[in-house]
């Protein structure tokens, strides 16, 4: 079992999750994040003053997969994930982590029944 966190522009969730769907992935959580990376932020005015943006907004997506799930999830990220055909700065990440237990709470199940 694997825990993917994924990193994306808010713009392109909608894109993410019709990828997602595509690959039978259907259960995941989505909140927003706040951050950054190689972008740096941007200069805004506002009231006719100028300052500094460095923490922009994130998607921030949370999916716990079985083994074979993990690369069709991966992919299906990159592809709903990515500007354009070369992408661009702030596209996101991806991050995947060993996943040592799930407990569905309903049922009681363990392990990758309960994913």
């Amino acid at each position: 079992m694997k825990y993917v966190i994924a990193i994306i522009r808010p713009e392109r969730l909608d894109a993410v999750k019709r990828e997602l769907k595509k690959v039978e992935v259907n259960r995941l959580t989505v909140s927003s994040a706040l951050g950054y990376g190689e972008q740096k932020g941007h200069l805004e005015v506002y009231r006719a003053s100028e300052y500094e943006v460095n923490l922009l907004e994130k998607i921030r997506l949370d999916i716990a997969v079985n083994d074979e799930f993990l690369e069709p999830t991966i992919e299906a990220i990159r592809r709903g994930a990515k500007t354009g055909d070369e992408g661009e700065i702030g596209d996101g990440k991806i991050f995947v982590l060993p996943l040592e237990n799930v407990i569905r709470i309903r049922t009681d199940e363990t392990g990758p029944e309960a994913i």
